[in-house]
């Protein structure tokens, strides 16, 4: 007999609906309906539709009704940051604000004004980041909090919506930077300098939580009558990293590629230290009590600046004559820091990569090839400087990488393989949704155990494994961090 559970995979850019099926010892995944998701700028504020994006997610389950078959369970993921408020009638206080609107600084300001940053990090293990819960609400009005009965991330004030159980799970209130991953319990010290009404914040559940069936009304215009509400990993990262094919007593880290980069490992307990706080690491509770130690850092974004730089002037190139002019160019010719901060802003990237490059006396890379060659096996060898920090951190020696992101760009994903010196595994592509569907089987007693579901997805999908060779990256390594090390030395104080 085969088993239907419903994952609501909420991203910052793109929302979709997926249904996951589970027959014996297999399991697929099938996309239902997609939707954008984009913040909405009104009058100097920036905001997320979440209006839209719950209509949206309503769409999608109609859509799995209309198949007609049994649906166990349904559980929504998301984002970071964001949250939701609710009236004690669990009706929707509007808006919810995106964390580039100009409030959160300033929230951001008010917080580090009575509770130093060192204090906060032990507290939460939570990096610094102007995206958090904690600086967003720091800015909130009081007049909306008095009004609120409830304060929720997205995805469980979606399962809110969706059963009428308050709670926040365990992967998403570790990201909120309210809740203490040591005493796993809401920050009382952070509670206290905002000033939050104890009643804001629902209990916290751990993942695999079945909270109640679909609301009534709700089960009655999508079908789906007999559909149980279950808080999975709420946290994206979180789901994504039970959706992954990890073989037992290995020791494994991962990396998610997008416009920026998160790559970390998994832990048994909190590593919150001063030099995790110094190397800006994040804690996210994970699935069975496990900690998600990772840090958030450069990605594709300074690929898409090069692109956005050379549309403007006559290399306008498209993505395979760009791909073509990349293998083709000399390899580890020139390297650069993606740490140092011009590469943090936006705005005629070429040229900062140029000024780098001749600052720090290597061969300047002139042309679109060259340029994105640099740009890619630097990414690369950075990736290798975060992963040596966590070795550093957890004591590990990591034999294996999973990555979650593009698998067509090869020539970055062999790079890293090569920069690694250590097999990187194209993860499938719906790992969070395959995560979220793994956590409700699991909540559902249909798969017994984490080991017999990570059985399941080796067997249920093909993992492409890249196979390191080329050792002169490791010479290339020593070379960007004499680089960096010398440019800093040589940076005024």
């Amino acid at each position: 007999m085969s088993r239907y559970f419903v994952a609501c995979d909420l991203g910052e850019e793109r929302g979709r609906v997926m249904l996951g099926t589970l027959h014996k010892d297999y399991l697929t995944i099938s996309e239902i309906h997609r939707f954008p998701n984009w913040p909405v700028r009104d009058r100097g504020s920036v905001r997320w539709d979440i209006d839209q994006l719950y209509q949206d997610t309503l769409i999608g389950l109609r859509e799995v009704g209309a198949y007609d078959e049994p649906v166990d369970g349904i559980s929504c993921s998301s984002w970071a940051g964001a949250y939701l408020l609710f009236h004690s009638d669990a009706s929707y206080i509007p808006p919810t604000y995106h964390h580039a609107d100009p409030r959160t600084e300033s929230g951001r300001k008010q917080v580090l004004a009575k509770t130093p940053w060192a204090s906060i990090y032990e507290e939460t293990g939570v990096s610094n980041s102007t995206s958090s819960t904690l600086f967003q609400l720091a800015a909130e009005k009081s007049r909306r909090l008095r009004q609120a009965d409830h304060l929720m991330p997205v995805a469980d004030g979606f399962n809110f919506l969706l059963s009428g159980a308050p709670c926040v799970e365990i992967s998403s209130a570790s990201t909120t930077q309210l809740y203490n991953p040591a005493t796993k319990a809401w920050s009382e010290l952070l509670l206290h300098a905002l000033r939050l009404p104890p009643k804001l914040l629902p209990p916290v559940v751990p993942a695999g939580t079945k909270l109640k069936p679909l609301r009534p009304e709700i089960a009655a215009t999508t079908r789906l009558e007999d559909a149980q509400i279950i808080a999975s990993c709420s946290d994206e990262f979180a789901a994504a990293l039970v959706g992954l094919p990890v073989q037992d007593g290995e020791e494994w880290a991962c990396l998610r590629l997008g416009s920026d980069a998160v790559i970390g490992t998994e832990l048994a307990e909190p590593l919150i230290t001063e030099r995790s706080r110094e190397l800006n690491f994040t804690h996210t509770m994970g699935y069975k009590g496990s900690v998600l130690l990772h840090k958030q850092t450069a990605g594709l974004w300074i690929l898409e600046e090069c692109r956005r730089f050379w549309a403007g002037t006559d290399h306008g190139l498209d993505d395979c004559v760009l791909a073509h002019l990349t293998s083709g160019a000399e390899p580890l010719e020139s390297l650069i820091d993606l740490d140092d901060p011009q590469f943090a802003t936006p705005g005629d990237m070429p040229l900062k990569i140029q000024a780098y490059c001749r600052e720090t006396r290597q061969t300047v890379p002139r042309k679109p090839g060259p340029v994105l060659r640099c740009v890619l096996e630097s990414l690369a060898l950075h990736y290798r400087k975060t992963l040596d920090q966590i070795a550093l951190l957890s004591g590990r020696q990591f034999t294996r990488l999973y990555f979650l992101g593009d698998a067509r760009n090869g020539l970055l994903n062999h790079f890293i393989a090569y920069a690694l010196q250590i097999p990187v595994v194209i993860a499938p592509a719906d790992s969070t949704a395959i995560g979220n569907v793994i956590v409700q089987a699991l909540a559902m007693g249909h798969i017994k155990s984490l080991a017999q579901a990570r059985q399941i997805l080796r067997q249920s999908f093909k993992s492409a494994t890249i196979i390191p060779h080329a050792s002169v990256w490791s010479s290339a390594y020593d070379r960007l961090m004499e680089l960096t090390a010398a440019r800093i030395e040589a940076t005024p104080a």
